[in-house]
């Protein structure tokens, strides 16, 4: 079965210009709504639109959307400042938070298997650590007097 497919050329009518996508309102929510973001795995989330951007080192951004969003580039003049403003929410915003998420991690109460482990360590650490009774030879005694404190 051959399927025929029609060679079809779209032009814009005079006057019209290729379409891009305008980035002003994730770069201003980046800026004024930095909590909306997550970032795992090589992709910046919008939690609430579900989008998920990734930037390349060369400056490039990937939009992963299940609408339209993702059909169109980023307007060229818009670009750089995205870049900028996300390596800005990254470095200002989000490594801080991941830090202290981190550093607050290491505090928290285990569970209770986690503790009975850390108590038996703990009491074989002092086990192996007791040391036997010290004996010192009965010639090195010498008398002492020993007379009560007043």
């Amino acid at each position: 079965m051959e399927i025929l497919m029609a060679n079809v050329e779209f032009r814009y009518a005079p006057g019209q210009t290729v379409r891009y996508l305008d980035v002003s309102p994730m770069i201003s929510a980046l800026r004024f709504q930095p909590d909306d973001f997550e970032y795992a795995h090589g992709w910046l989330h919008h939690v609430p639109s579900r989008h998920r951007f990734q930037f390349d080192r060369m400056g490039r951004v990937t939009i992963d959307a299940l609408c339209g969003c993702a059909m169109l580039s980023i307007k060229p003049e818009q670009t750089d400042e995205l870049v900028s403003m996300f390596k800005t929410w990254r470095q200002q915003y989000w490594t801080p938070l991941e830090t202290n998420r981190e550093f607050a991690s290491h505090f928290r109460k285990p569970n209770a298997w986690v503790r009975l482990f850390r108590d038996v360590r703990m009491a074989f650490r002092r086990f192996l650590r007791r040391e036997g009774p010290v004996t010192v030879p009965a010639e090195d005694l010498s008398p002492v007097s020993a007379t009560p404190a007043e």
